[in-house]
């Protein structure tokens, strides 16, 4: 994909634990070529950082808006942030 490069954090509220919420977004970022983390928040969230092709990065984020079918997504904060360059996608 192509596009500026660009970095987003988000936070996903809402049912979005222990229903493979992290797993689904580190596949589809691999698929995508998008670089980041994502990890399970004490307040029951999701949070992700996202780097990669615009293009690529939104796509992400709007799975977040929707997330995998066990998911009860009601929000989701998206945080513009200086890209950084990170290489690979981690579940922390």
């Amino acid at each position: 994909m192509s596009g500026a490069a660009v970095r987003r954090r988000v936070v996903v509220h809402g049912l979005v634990q222990g229903v493979w919420f992290r797993d689904s977004v580190r596949r589809r970022a691999e698929r995508h070529g998008v670089a980041g983390w994502a990890r399970n928040l004490p307040d029951g969230t999701v949070e992700a950082v996202l780097e990669g092709a615009a293009e690529a990065v939104d796509l992400l984020v709007e799975f977040c808006r929707l997330g995998p079918p066990d998911a009860v997504v009601t929000s989701v904060d998206v945080v513009v942030e200086p890209f950084e360059g990170l290489d690979g996608f981690v579940i922390r």
